[in-house]
């Protein structure tokens, strides 16, 4: 028997269902939407982050599912969609429809949401090439706003290394390259020094423990390198403050630093190109 129904084509009582079909799953998709946006208001037991990347996630699940249903819906009225599905089998025809990449985007999204990698609001590097914040989390597509204000979608199914900079806790890691004239024993007198300044000034900002106490203080990690490209001795200080703070702590740590190694007028490292001409003796 033909799958294909009796098709006088387009009748009135035909446009009417439709229609009828269109408001139907738009009042379900927006009933749904508001009775998710009061469930997560008032889900308290719910990390706030969580919250805004389950919402994200589900609203993106109602609209493929809300088109996907209307499609159908509307093409059941020519076609025993049933039909096709038991004969060929689901599978077979979303292989057909080559739909592998959209598999691939949603099984990411899920993996996503699952495994909490992310969530909205966090700071990213996505394949180290792309920085920046997550503005929205989809079932196909992540976008992330760049520093400079482009908002870039990429395919869940394309993201291979994710970097996060807002799990809890991030460590500054600062490094300073003084000429090879400078005493190392003056540099790190200073640099414990100003270690006092910075958790003195930027306290707030460090990450703190049950006790209220700094979980890694600013301090001075010691002398990372003898040679750092031939430019001079390398020390390091780090700290670890809270994520949300992390941008913030980090450039006021350089500029406490920088203060410091101005005040004590200390040699810094000097890239330095040495250019020498030759001429020959016809010349």
């Amino acid at each position: 028997m033909d799958i294909i129904k009796d098709m006088n084509f387009i009748s009135i009582e035909v446009v009417i269902r439709i229609i009828l079909i269109a408001i139907t799953i738009i009042v379900l998709a927006v009933v749904s939407r508001k009775l998710l946006r009061t469930f997560f208001a008032r889900a308290s037991f719910i990390e706030a982050r969580k919250v805004h990347t389950l919402e994200a996630m589900l609203n993106s699940f109602i609209s493929y599912a809300a088109v996907t249903s209307f499609i159908f819906l509307v093409l059941s009225e020519w076609i025993e969609i049933v039909r096709i599905l038991a004969g060929a089998g689901i599978i077979g025809i979303i292989i057909g429809f080559g739909a592998q990449s959209l598999i691939k985007d949603l099984f990411s999204g899920l993996f996503f949401l699952y495994e909490e990698q992310l969530h909205k609001g966090d700071f990213i590097t996505i394949n180290d090439n792309y920085h920046g914040t997550v503005e929205d989390i989809g079932l196909r597509f992540l976008k992330i706003r760049e520093w400079s204000g482009k908002l870039l979608t990429i395919g869940n199914g394309e993201i291979h290394s994710i970097k996060n900079y807002n799990f809890e806790h991030m460590r500054v890691i600062e490094h300073i390259t003084t000429n090879f004239s400078e005493d190392p024993r003056k540099i790190q007198r200073i640099l414990e020094e100003t270690c006092i300044s910075l958790n003195e000034e930027l306290g707030h900002f460090l990450k703190k423990d049950l006790k209220n106490d700094p979980i890694e203080p600013f301090q001075v990690y010691g002398m990372s390198s003898l040679n750092n490209d031939h430019r001079g001795y390398k020390y390091t200080v780090i700290g670890v403050v809270n994520d949300l703070a992390y941008w913030t702590a980090l450039k006021e740590t350089r500029y406490i630093l920088a203060k410091a190694m101005y005040d004590h007028n200390i040699a810094m490292a000097e890239q330095r190109v040495r250019v020498e001409s030759y001429s020959s003796e016809e010349e």
